[in-house]
């Protein structure tokens, strides 16, 4: 056999099992095992869940006896069940149908009606994975994600207890999946953790963030730690502030219920954005596993604290009515189902300092809001002027900070903005992009966040997954902010399609800084 870095032949000495083993670049199939997916009639399960389990099928990353269990009220057959689950995928999956991958997976659906209070239901899905584990091999392990509200997880894992259906035989496994929100404040989130790991340990509890599923948020490890160009440039000496955004263009919706009393800050801050900070900000790891990786994001979080006087370093609004592109678009306060006298933001910014000596001086911005002017998520690092310029002002009346800016979504990608001349007889310097595309450097289409995350439950990686210290040090870091902001009234009205209240402008102007328009 041919040694394929040195061209030579391999030697026994060329063989290393544990390195070998550890190949992240070869791809990892989950082991015998299947899922039970409570709430699998929502909107999560049909447009996100159930497409994701066939995208991973159809990848040959599930093993062929795989078993998915819906649970939920309707009064559904198997059969009914199938063609359900089928018609989402039909309408959603990210790969093509396949008839053959299809007809495996079908073989093992089932459907256990029932409600979260109903014993004999679950002792009917006791009895109903028992008897896939015989029939199909299984092995008595089970994932069981919670598709559901949080004000549900303890009737249900106390079900999962009661009906013996949390505890695992020798060699086998159970574990349980989140959505958020985890919690709604720092005391919230405590006795959810308290009552989820009353039942399951911390090291089979799996908190679903999906941005930390998406490959250019697993790209900032790489992009940091894979790269000598970047890591002397990371920190206080040569970065001035960094903005972490993620708007959207689109209203409430039909989520008017939903969101009300919940709030831009807790929906995206608390979870996506903080997370975000943490993998920015983060020291390198001793090793690439779920341990050191959560380490080093418990480290920064510890750090993190708002900037106070609140007044001046923070910025809540509620959209108005406005134009979204060319279509005119109604207000909060007439969205159908939102309370007209609610106080709940649909924008939030706020400022926050890492207590380092790599980032001690940096502000960290974090926005977020409904109805901007677009789409967009990203992470921008902004750096310091240069000491000293040889050109006259007229020279540079067109550059900016040199900036890298990290595009989580749309466009998932990397730019990178600096200075450069403009061709002719005069020295005039403008800023210029160089810009890397995920689309454009690689053929390969990057799978779904929840293909990457379900995955990695069933294989017990755990690197991308929150901690119930994690979710509770961002909370530590918030709730100070919602407490003010409790107080405060109403927020700010701004225009649909704009980028956010004038607050959030005078925010950054009080520092002589601007936000980035994506």
């Amino acid at each position: 056999m041919t040694n394929p870095l040195s061209g030579g032949p391999m030697q026994e000495a060329d063989f290393n099992p544990l390195r070998d083993s550890q190949d992240k670049r070869l791809p990892r199939i989950a082991g015998p095992g299947g899922m039970v997916i409570f709430g699998v009639t929502g909107d999560l399960a049909r447009k996100k869940l159930l497409p994701a389990i066939y995208d991973l099928a159809n990848r040959g990353l599930l093993p062929a006896s795989f078993a998915l269990v819906g649970y939920g009220r309707r009064d559904w057959s198997k059969e009914y069940f199938e063609r359900f689950v089928y018609d989402c995928i039909v309408d959603r999956a990210r790969t093509p149908l396949r008839e053959n991958v299809w007809r495996r997976l079908a073989e093992g659906i089932h459907f256990v009606q029932g409600t979260f209070d109903d014993d004999e239901a679950f002792d009917r899905l006791a009895a109903k994975l028992g008897e896939i584990d015989r029939t199909r091999g299984t092995a008595g392990n089970w994932g069981y994600y919670l598709s559901i509200p949080p004000a549900s997880f303890s009737a249900v894992c106390n079900q999962l207890d009661r009906s013996g259906l949390a505890k695992s035989e020798t060699g086998s496994w159970r574990r349980v999946i989140i959505e958020k929100p985890f919690g709604h404040d720092l005391q919230s989130a405590r006795e959810l953790n308290h009552i989820v790991n009353s039942v399951f340990p911390e090291e089979a509890v799996f908190r679903i963030d999906h941005y930390l599923g998406k490959e250019t948020v697993q790209n900032i490890m790489a992009l940091r730690f894979a790269n000598q160009l970047f890591d002397p440039l990371w920190s206080s000496h040569y970065i001035d502030h960094v903005q972490i955004t993620m708007a959207e263009d689109i209203g409430l919706g039909g989520r008017a219920g939903y969101y009300d009393g919940i709030g831009a800050a807790r929906d995206v801050i608390q979870n996506h954005l903080l997370q975000l900070l943490a993998l920015v900000a983060m020291e390198e790891p001793l090793a690439f596993t779920p341990h050191e990786l959560q380490t080093e994001k418990i480290k920064v979080l510890r750090a993190t604290e708002p900037v106070f006087p609140f007044s001046r370093t923070t910025a809540r609004g509620q959209y108005a009515a406005g134009w979204q592109g060319s279509e005119p678009v109604v207000g909060l306060r007439d969205e159908e189902g939102f309370d007209p006298e609610s106080n709940t933001e649909t924008y939030a910014a706020l400022t926050l300092q890492i207590n380092s000596r790599r980032w001690a001086g940096v502000p960290f911005y974090l926005r977020t809001g409904k109805r901007l002017g677009r789409r967009v998520t990203e992470i921008a690092l902004v750096f310091k002027a240069a000491p000293h310029l040889p050109f006259a002002d007229v020279m540079t009346t067109a550059l900016h900070e040199n900036a890298m800016v990290i595009r989580v979504q749309p466009d998932e990608g990397v730019l990178m903005r600096f200075g450069a001349k403009v061709p002719g007889s005069t020295m005039e310097v403008r800023d210029v992009n160089m810009d890397f595309a995920y689309s454009e450097s690689f053929t390969e289409e990057s799978p779904e966040a929840y293909e990457r995350l379900i995955l990695d439950a069933l294989l017990d990686e755990a690197s991308l997954f929150p901690t119930n210290e994690e979710v509770e040090l961002s909370w530590k870091i918030l709730d100070p902010v919602l407490e003010y902001w409790a107080q405060r009234g109403r927020p700010e009205d701004y225009p649909a399609g704009s980028w956010g209240p004038e607050s959030a402008n005078r925010m950054l102007a009080r520092d002589g800084r601007a936000w980035r328009r994506p």
